[in-house]
């Protein structure tokens, strides 16, 4: 049984290619774990070592992930927010993911809980 989850939340109204969704997940998956190495190695390291369970949910628009961010930051965790380089489809400085964590899931589900897996 996992105890703690990385969750990269993504933009839906972005309409990114399949190619450039899964940079920008895995942009913010790697950006929150060096982050939070550093502001919770207690944290990052039980997550490592359990496995580094993530999970890739969706929001609909910019507004509700900053929300989400506002939250997760409220309760302490750890996020990741990603701006694209603007070198392929989107313009230099797009905020393509969030990613929250790793965080305790208990945690995580109380920011993420209700949100569609991709």
């Amino acid at each position: 049984m996992f105890r703690y989850k990385l969750v990269i939340i993504t933009r839906r109204d972005l309409k990114l290619s399949k190619g450039k969704f899964a940079v920008q997940v895995a942009h913010g998956a790697v950006t929150a774990a060096l982050k939070a190495q550093k502001e919770k190695p207690e944290w990052f390291k039980a997550w490592f070592h359990e496995g580094q369970k993530k999970v890739v949910v969706k929001v609909e628009s910019l507004e509700e992930l900053f929300k989400l961010k506002d939250e997760a930051e409220k309760l302490d965790i750890p996020t990741a927010l990603i701006r694209d380089a603007g070198l392929t489809e989107i313009p230099p400085g797009t905020v393509t993911v969030l990613a929250i964590g790793p965080a305790p899931e208990e945690l995580a589900d109380r920011v993420t809980g209700h949100l569609k897996l991709v």
